[in-house]
Formats: C-alpha cells, structure tokens, sequence
C-alpha cells in the first residue's frame, strides 16, 4: 500500500507551496450582528507567525495562537465590539507592513437568523451534480484542477455543473420536490474520482469546474423565491489528500494518525455500532472514529479545538453566505461524537429552525435514534447528540426485501410493519429522513428490473408515512443501475438530456419515452399530491397488522384522514372494511388520488395485484 506520510508530512519550517507572507484568510468575511460575537480568523503564509499581528479601527485581538506549523496564526476577535464595516489586518516584522487584508464585515439579511428550513412538509431531490446537466461547457476542464472532463470514462467527470441544475429549476419544481440535496460541490482537486466531492480541497471554494461561489448563491437564492430550498452535503468526518491544509498540516493531530505500520494511515473498521456498544474494546472503538475512510481521505480530529472551531465557522459561513436551507452529514457517526455535538449545537444556536440530517447508516431503530436529538436510547448512553435529524436506514433496508418476500411471521409486508413499531425510540419521529435509495446504494429500478409497479408501491409508501421523503435524480424516469455489477459509477448515470449530444432528452415530458413517462407521471403526481397534505406532513399514524400481504395504515388528524393500502399479491386482495371500523367509523366514501375513483366503503374493498391506493375518506 502506498505510503501516505511523505504526501501530508508536516512542514515545521519551510513551507514549500506557499510563496507570500499572506497567502490565505479563512473565512475571507463575516459578518456583523451574529449570536455567537467570537471569530476566528485563520492567517496562512510563509513563516507569519514569526511576525506581528495587528488590527486597524482599535480593533482588540482578543487572543491569537501560535501552532508548531509557524505558517499558521489563529486570531480571535469580536466583530460586534466596533461598528465598523471593514478593517485591516497589518502583518508587521518590526515596525515594517509587510502584508496587510482588508477584512470586511458585512450586513446580515433580514430575520436571517431565522431562516426556514426543510421539515416532514418537504420531499427531498438528490442530485448528483457531475452526472445531472451540463449547463457551461467552458467550465469542463479549469486549469489549475487536475481531473479533466471525459465522458467516457464511468469513474470519471462528465461535465455537469451548477448552470445546469440552474437551467432545469422548472423541471424540479413541475416534478414537486420542495427541497434539492447536491452531493458536495466544494473543491475536489484529487487525481481521480474527483467528481463525488467527497475528498474535498477547499471548503471555502465551490469546485470551479461546478461553477462559482456565487452561482452556489444564484441556485439557493432561485430556489428560495421558488419556496424551495437547497441543503449543503457536509462533510466534517475527512478532507482530501490534496486539501491545501493537509499539504502543510496546522499541528500534527489536526488529522488521526497512526504511527506503527504505514506511516499516517489505517483505514476504519468501518463499526460505528462501537460508539453506543457499552462494552465495545477502546481499539475497536479507535478503528472506527480515527481510522481513515481511504488512503485519499485523512480523518479529521474535531477534538482539537482549533479544527473543531474551524469546521464550526465554515459551516455557518456557509449558511449565511448561500442562504442555505439545511445541512445534510456525511458519515456522521465517524466522527467524534461530543465535538459534533457541540458543532450542532452551535448552528442551532446561530440558526434556531436550521434543520440538519446525519447520515446514520445503521439497520436497527435503537441504533438509529440514538443519534437525533434528545433521544432516549441516546441518553442511556449519557449523550445528546444536538442533530435534530437522523435517516431511516432500517426503512430502506427492509422496503426492497418486503416487496420481494411472500407472506410470513417476519416477511413480507410485515417486514415494513415491524419498522414502524420502533417509531417511539425517536424523540421527533416526524423529523427523520425516509428513502429507498441513495447515491451509495442499489437502483431501486435495477432491483425491480423497472418495473412500474414497484416503484409505485415504493413511492406510495414513502411519500406516506411519517417523516421527510428523499428521491434520487432519474428515478422519476426509471432510472436503472447495477452497483453491484458497475460500481459507484453505474448508479449514478447522467440524466438523459442533460447533455446538448444526448439522443433524448427525457427533462421534457413530451420527448419521454412510454415507459419514462409512466415513472414520471406517477412521481409528479403523487408529489405534488403530497405537497398541500398537512395530515401527511404532521399527521398521525395507524397502523394496522398485514394480512395476506396486504398492509393497510392511517394518516390522520383532526381534519382529516387518508387511508393507504398496499396489496403486494400477485392477484387481487379483497379486504373486509370491518377490520378498520375504527378508523373508518364515520366514513362511507372517499378518493383514490391515484386512480381518481371514487371509493365506496361498504363491507369490502376489493385492491388489484401489486397495487397501491391513497383514499382521501371523506
């Protein structure tokens, strides 16, 4: 295995790529009127720390730290102890200016602080930037970035970016989603497989073969007057190999290293079950949180506090600049687990109805909730982990099993059921993140071989039950992909039209396909369904046992009750209305949304094969 130390060894003395005494300022503004009024500024330059450190206005540096890196000085100021808009920062070898920044500090939007954000009344669209729509063919390949555009590579870049996304805003908006999720699209200058952003380089600096900072803007600002929103894919676990601070560490723990065998690197054993286990071994524990997700993705140390206050701040520089609409994590549980509490907490603090979902790849509820907020299981363990949202793992799991299953104690529909009865582990059940696929898994419609009614019970269930849906680009077109068999690359094919030499182009309802155009119909349909349905979004729930592989559920409130049944029978099912009297007490019609029937509720309900139904009862 490739030795990593010599790619990220720690440069005490000389810093070998930079060039000037001032090269970089991180975050390059703020801004005035924050709750939190401590801000660090990073100072990044050869040797700077050598030097003298001054601000103009009377400005006080209420404290600086000095690293065994002397490339780096951390200063601490409070942007609202002087009402001044901007001010300069002197770097001073005696009583000689040898570099100097103008540091602004800038005016906050209106009610920024309370800023909306996505809820259980949103469906979430998950698109993956590089394989959605080229939208600028100048910006495929950017000097200065090593990976180049080339289509025909699977692994490879392919070109689509932020203009493309932009141009296809009433496509997303007609379909009915109310939020859009991009995977990261910061700087991820590695030499291949850049175009997942998930090694990130910059985290200051939208990746410019996406576009630019303020396109990011233009998209969230679009969205925003559309009432959409657009949520960040966070990464706070591990950076990349090529990221600029890596290169030329601050301080040796700024990253987990591991000194015995390959020098700096160890990759994880991947068992984040060890930060719940009360009796999991401290090296299992160690593997887990410190090792390396890949020999390109250092793991990031948020105890150190410098590196935590760091990853605070952009985060927050983040929201503000872009007018985000919620974070999503990656790989939360990898991180240290009391440092991201209290990097949660100090959004929420900052932004009191900012919503943030972590990524919770665990199958069991127990598990799951532990991580949200406030959770019971979470306490057990003596810890709140402040993330108001988790993803509902073991939902996604078991969906494609209790479709493909027959009938039994443990199968079938029950299987979907028995999810369900673990609904009061989470202290805000509403509050959780339901899918069936994502960018890392199998395509729903290569499971089912696309077949449409499949995938219309698996919509039907998902954008139904408690929680916030999240649909994957493509798959309202019935998108296909063989993980499995293609890897990463085949589940995460580009969208059919988003490219000018594309045959088709299926962001048009017109020229869609037959089949395409059943996906598309029934997703656009039941979405923009779902949108105006406050018993969906905050309803509650009744569940009623399956039987004969048929699984029949209730949302409800005060105004309002919608009955959902799921026949997942080769043959038609009848059901006997008395079994459900005491949700259907008081009800003697109602309408399928699906099919737009009129339903009579007298004695027996017959359901076609494989057939979902969604009965307004009225």
């Amino acid at each position: 295995m490739k030795k990593i130390y010599v790619i990220i060894a720690l440069s005490a003395a000389v810093n070998v790529f930079s060039q000037k005494v001032l090269d970089r300022v991180e975050p390059a503004f703020w801004w005035k009127g924050m709750k939190n009024p401590e801000l660090q500024i990073l100072l990044y330059g050869k040797n700077i720390a050598n030097n003298e450190i001054q601000l103009s206005d009377g400005i006080p540096i209420k404290n600086i730290v000095k690293v065994e890196n002397p490339n780096y000085v951390f200063i601490t100021i409070n942007p609202n102890e002087r009402p001044v808009s901007k001010f300069k920062i002197h770097v001073k070898k005696g009583k000689k200016e040898i570099a100097s920044y103008l540091y602004e500090l800038k005016e906050r939007i209106p009610n920024s602080a309370n800023r909306k954000s996505f809820t259980s009344a949103d469906a979430i669209y998950l698109i993956m930037p590089d394989r959605f729509a080229n939208g600028d063919e100048k910006n495929d390949t950017v000097p200065g970035l090593t990976e180049k555009t080339n289509r025909n590579l699977p692994n490879g870049r392919h070109g689509g970016d932020l203009r493309g996304i932009i141009n296809h805003l009433d496509y997303i908006q007609k379909l009915g989603v109310t939020a859009v999720w991009l995977t990261p699209v910061n700087e991820d200058n590695e030499k291949v497989y850049s175009y997942h952003g998930y090694a990130q380089t910059d985290l200051y600096k939208i990746d410019e073969r996406y576009g630019t900072n303020e396109e990011y803007k233009e998209l969230s600002q679009k969205l925003n007057k559309r009432n959409m929103k657009l949520v960040m894919d966070y990464v706070t676990n591990h950076w990349g190999g090529s990221h600029w601070m890596i290169k030329d560490l601050p301080t040796k723990d700024w990253i987990h290293w591991f000194d015995e065998g390959e020098k700096g690197f160890k990759r994880s054993n991947y068992k984040t079950t060890t930060q719940f286990d009360t009796n999991a071994s401290e090296i299992d524990k160690k593997m887990a949180l410190d090792g390396w997700f890949d020999t390109t993705m250092p793991d990031i140390n948020q105890k150190n506090p410098l590196v935590l206050k760091y990853l605070i701040q952009n985060a927050i520089w983040w929201i503000e600049y872009a007018e985000l609409g919620g974070f999503r994590v990656d790989t939360y549980p990898y991180n240290d687990k009391e440092a991201m509490a209290k990097w949660a907490k100090a959004i929420i603090d900052e932004y009191p109805q900012f919503n943030i979902v972590g990524e919770t790849w665990l199958y069991t509820a127990g598990q799951i909730s532990a991580w949200q907020k406030n959770s019971k299981t979470g306490e057990a363990a003596n810890y709140n982990s402040n993330l108001p949202s988790v993803m509902d793992f073991m939902l996604y799991a078991d969906m494609p099993k209790a479709l493909k299953e027959k009938e039994s104690w443990n199968s079938g529909m029950n299987k979907i059921y028995n999810v369900f009865t673990s609904d009061f582990l989470y202290p805000d059940i509403n509050n959780i993140m339901v899918f069936f696929e994502n960018h890392d898994t199998e395509r729903w419609n290569e499971i089912f071989n696309a077949d449409p009614s499949a995938y219309k019970m698996g919509l039907t269930l998902l954008l139904t039950v408690r929680g916030i849906p999240q649909i994957y680009y493509g798959s309202e077109v019935g998108m296909r992909g063989d993980k499995e068999k293609g890897g990463d690359a085949d589940i995460r094919r580009d969208f059919p039209g988003g490219w000018k030499s594309d045959k088709q182009n299926a962001f048009n309802p017109l020229n869609q396909t037959s089949e395409q155009k059943e996906f598309y119909q029934f997703t656009q349909k039941l979405l923009n369904w779902r949108k105006g349905k406050k018993v969906i979004h905050y309803g509650k729930t009744k569940n009623f046992v399956p039987r004969n592989n048929v699984f029949v559920y209730f949302r409800y409130n005060e105004e309002e009750s919608v009955m959902i049944v799921l026949n997942n029978n080769e043959k038609e099912e009848k059901l006997d209305l008395k079994h459900f009297e005491e949700s259907l007490k008081g009800y003697k019609e109602g309408i399928d949304i699906i099919s737009d029937k009129k339903i009579v509720l007298q004695d027996i309900l017959t359901i076609p094969a494989k057939t979902s139904m969604i009965i307004e009862l009225k």
